[in-house]
């Protein structure tokens, strides 16, 4: 077996309170989520393009 029984325990208990803290934190932040990241689907949409642009820029330069 590649891990032991107190391991998986170890990893599954350290999982569940890892997402539940994470759960916590943005509940307790949500207000300044909404004030602060409004917008920021238009950078990720921007770097979206950016990356395409450049990976189009790349093949059609190497046919």
């Amino acid at each position: 077996m590649l891990f032991s029984t107190g391991q998986l325990v170890f990893a599954a208990i350290f999982a569940i309170v890892f997402i539940g803290f994470m759960i916590w934190s943005y509940r307790k932040d949500i207000k300044l989520h909404k004030f602060y990241y409004k917008n920021v689907w238009i950078v990720a949409l921007g770097i979206f393009f950016t990356i395409a642009f450049f990976a189009f820029l790349t093949f059609w330069l190497h046919k």
